[in-house]
């Protein structure tokens, strides 16, 4: 890997496996208080909205790093909620634009961030939500100039990890790294998913760049830190299956598709039963994982069209569907990857349209 590898700096956190249970416990607790505060006094009161808001933002975390839809459906639920008692709170109103953003719902999560900062969010706070949906829109340049502009008011290690980020999605990897080692040297506290997640965009950026074994470097080290750590245990199998190690794979996947509920899991499950010829299993995963991509293809289209069609067009085995959720993919979001994902099936419809008889 060029340049530091994630353990050139280890600073010291919580067990992440103790971490994820402080984590169910808190989104346990803030339930009961958002309940309490909801139904115990005046609808929209400041303790409703601030546990609410909190309650959300922990849903978001834990559905990240478990892979759990359901835990981003039922943010996105108390969020309609909680702007529904209190329309008027820039709070209430910057907590659904999160659980939109999350669902890349991108045009209505800006319009709530610009309502939320009407009614006296914390502009740093709108600036650093803008930049995401800018990132994943592919409008670098001006995402840079929000992250700088948050950066007056958030801590060293948020803004070089958001920094290094877009650096890496823009193929800038030289400075990216350089910004991914800075941040880890400025981290500070003692919970470990920032730091697992900072090293899991590390290990995205060399998988992207072909370079596997520091990607699976970068994605072993953030499994270090939280062990459940979805996102990262699912990419460590992707490495596997290209570096033809299915077995491995299988292993890193079965225990995913038992805690989520993403189908990316259990279509990378069929495709490396699949590699290691078990192919009445691996059919079995891909049928469950066809069905979950069309509930969630159905219902949030902006999040799953990208996801649906690198299926279907892989171990889905169907390239005109591919090419269709890719189309779809494209009228979101006009990046550089849905164009490539929209050529990948072209491309493909096109094969098989000339080994036709």
């Amino acid at each position: 890997m060029t340049g530091a590898s994630p353990q050139e700096w280890e600073p010291v956190t919580t067990s992440g496996t103790i971490a994820v249970t402080n984590l169910h416990g808190q989104i346990d607790g803030l339930a009961v208080r958002f309940s309490r505060a909801s139904t115990g006094e005046t609808p929209g009161a400041p303790p409703a909205v601030a546990h609410g808001a909190a309650l959300i933002d922990l849903l978001n975390l834990r559905g990240h790093i478990l892979g759990r839809v359901a835990d981003y459906e039922r943010a996105a639920e108390l969020a309609e909620q909680l702007v529904h008692v209190a329309p008027e709170d820039g709070t209430a109103l910057l907590a659904r634009a999160r659980t939109r953003a999350t669902l890349h719902r991108f045009a209505e999560a800006v319009a709530d961030l610009g309502a939320a900062g009407r009614r006296g969010a914390d502009e740093a706070a709108l600036d650093a939500e803008r930049a995401v949906i800018l990132q994943a829109l592919g409008c670098y340049t001006d995402a840079t100039a929000l992250i700088h502009k948050a950066a007056e008011r958030q801590s060293d290690f948020t803004t070089l990890g958001a920094l290094a980020v877009l650096q890496a999605e823009r193929g800038e990897v030289t400075e990216a790294e350089r910004l991914f080692s800075e941040a880890r040297r400025h981290h500070q506290g003692t919970s470990p998913f920032s730091l697992a997640q900072l090293d899991f965009r590390r290990g995205v950026m060399w998988h992207r760049e072909g370079d596997l074994d520091a990607a699976r470097s970068c994605y072993e080290a953030a499994r270090r830190r939280v062990p459940d750590y979805a996102p990262a245990l699912g990419h460590l199998a992707e490495v596997e299956l290209l570096r033809r190690e299915p077995h491995g794979a299988v292993a890193l996947l079965r225990p995913l598709t038992r805690a989520s509920d993403d189908p990316e899991y259990t279509g990378h499950l069929a495709a490396a039963l699949q590699a290691c010829g078990r192919f009445g299993e691996a059919n079995q995963w891909r049928e469950r994982a066809a069905a979950r991509y069309d509930e969630l293809v159905l219902c949030h289209p902006e999040a799953y069209a990208d996801h649906a069609a690198d299926f279907w067009l892989t171990v889905g085995d169907d390239a005109e569907r591919g090419l269709q959720l890719a189309l779809q993919n494209l009228a979101f979001r006009q990046t550089s990857r849905a164009h490539a994902l929209f050529q990948r099936a072209v491309l493909a419809q096109n094969r098989i349209a000339q080994a036709a008889p």
